[in-house]
């Protein structure tokens, strides 16, 4: 019912830049709280929907945003401060920010929800209730709660639809679209079933090498394990030899990660299996994608991927646009894929990923997940959007600042470096001001920092690096990574006092300044 206001809105206030509005932000990771552990400062990951601070440039938007933890007032302005536009004490008093005050690892709507007081604050926080709307990194049963009792419409798919963004469900969308994916098995229940699904998938290809196995519900790739057929039988004793080598043989993405663990994560959220996919030249594009109020499926962007991990499927960063050589053919199929969530009532952002593998005769594209919610792209597009004023042309896959000049980046959640845990968010943006990496507007060129919360206790922080080429925003981000060794590199004597044998990480002042270093090239070089 709520969601019905949202097509009005769409039309009449979305488009109309002065038109009054609210926006309530809730970046809650409302997912498995044992697979977001696996990520290192996930509590600070909230910090990535300071993004939509840049709506404030709209001189009539009033936002309210919550957190577990009040946010550094020191990340609040620099933020604010990249206004392209707005004087940041205009957008300041349209910025209601409230918090928990709560460092539990429950999910920060849950915590919303268990406060009657932060409710009601949030309920008269409200300035625009007939244009008022949630945004959330997704959409569960509890977000679909806490809009019921705010009276405001969540901008998300309904959590009734969830299951749609399952690998196993993917899969079928996948098929549903006539888009290419890998051989492999769904709607497994058990580890019976994964041994089952790897004995079959060997059995229709013999020269298959090695599987992937995926929780239904993993999060950034640290839910997929890697099985290899390394010596396995050919003499019909597949399966026993399978059912015997699992335990010891999987390899997990996410660290620490143990069979007897993962075996009963597996038991409670089902998963897939599929045949890995080989090539010499392989890629990880996705597209991004929305499908709005008016159920009209809209192209976002395409990224390529950049994956780490043991294997190469944890998320790090991304690349924009997608390759030349396939962006048009996966927004294709991202198009194709988006019209069947369409037909399913989606409602919001989504994103899907490919593994894409060049042949003699071109590129491949394998289906490979539907991410139903804000993603790891979602970050980056929109700074570069908020902070351009500029378009994403579909016809080419390219970004147009104003003037028509493009726009590329390259962005990195992961930045992340011991040394880098004696920096507070202001050295860092000292730093990125001193050696002229900070984004200049004029240009239109430079990066802009997230995650700089994690950075006292974790030493980790995210990048978007904006150029006006692929090459350009790649030699930024290598440039940074130059530039942060040299600031936060301790001298040996130092090192081994502060660090010791590898036990323990210890809290120290920068120890040279930067007029010590060479000063660097200009980014305008």
């Amino acid at each position: 019912q709520l969601q019905t206001h949202l097509a009005p809105m769409f039309k009449q206030v979305f488009p109309n830049p002065m038109a009054p509005r609210t926006v309530i932000v809730i970046p809650s990771h409302s997912l498995d709280s044992e697979e977001l552990s696996k990520i290192t400062g996930i509590h600070h990951y909230e910090e990535r929907l300071l993004c939509l601070l840049m709506l404030l440039q709209l001189p009539r938007t009033q936002m309210i945003f919550v957190t577990s933890l009040p946010i550094d007032p020191t990340i609040i302005d620099y933020y604010l401060h990249l206004l392209p536009g707005i004087p940041g004490n205009h957008a300041r008093r349209r910025l209601t920010l409230l918090s928990c005050h709560d460092s539990s690892q429950i999910p920060l709507t849950l915590k919303i929800l268990q406060r009657p007081r932060l409710l009601q604050r949030i309920q008269k926080a409200i300035a625009v209730p007939d244009a008022a709307h949630i945004s959330c990194f997704n959409a569960t049963n509890l977000e679909r709660t806490l809009a019921v009792q705010l009276g405001v419409p969540l901008y998300a798919c309904d959590p009734a639809l969830a299951y749609l963004g399952n690998k196993s469900k993917g899969r079928e969308i996948f098929r549903e679209a006539g888009v290419l994916l890998p051989d492999g098995v769904e709607n497994l229940r058990d580890d019976q079933d994964i041994v089952d699904a790897l004995t079959s998938l060997k059995e229709h290809n013999p020269a298959l090498s090695r599987a992937v196995i995926k929780l239904n519900d993993g999060f950034s790739g640290e839910g997929n394990a890697l099985f290899s057929y390394e010596g396995c039988p050919v003499n019909g004793r597949l399966r026993p030899w399978i059912q015997k080598e699992l335990p010891q043989r999987i390899r997990f993405e996410a660290t620490h990660e143990t069979w007897t663990n993962y075996r009963q994560k597996f038991i409670e959220m089902g998963g897939i299996v599929e045949s890995w996919i080989e090539g010499e030249y392989k890629r990880s594009p996705s597209v991004q994608a929305r499908i709005n109020p008016l159920r009209q499926p809209v192209i976002i962007s395409t990224h390529d991927q950049i994956l780490g991990g043991p294997s190469g499927q944890v998320f790090l960063g991304c690349s924009f646009p997608a390759d030349e050589a396939y962006r048009l053919d996966i927004q294709e199929a991202g198009m194709r894929i988006a019209e069947k969530l369409r037909d399913y009532g989606v409602l919001g952002r989504f994103g899907v990923d490919f593994i894409s593998v060049k042949t003699a005769v071109g590129w491949s594209h394998y289906a490979i997940e539907i991410n139903l919610r804000k993603g790891g792209t979602t970050l980056p597009f929109l700074m570069l959007q908020f902070l351009t004023n500029g378009e994403y042309d579909s016809q080419t896959g390219l970004f147009h600042a104003p003037g028509g000049r493009p726009r590329y980046y390259y962005a990195s959640d992961n930045l992340q470096n011991r040394n880098y845990r004696n920096l507070a968010p202001e050295d860092l943006i000292d730093i990125s001001i001193a050696n002229q990496l900070h984004f200049h507007a004029t240009k239109q060129e430079g990066i802009v920092f997230h995650l700089m919360g994690a950075l006292p206790e974790f030493g980790k922080f995210g990048a978007v690096c904006i150029g006006d080429s692929a090459e350009k925003a790649k030699s930024i981000y290598e440039h940074a990574l130059v530039v942060m060794k040299a600031e936060t590199q301790l001298p040996t004597y130092q090192e081994q006092h502060v660090y010791g044998n590898g036990n323990g990480y210890g809290r120290f002042p920068r120890t040279l300044p930067a007029s010590h270093y060479k000063q660097p090239p200009s980014l305008s070089a």
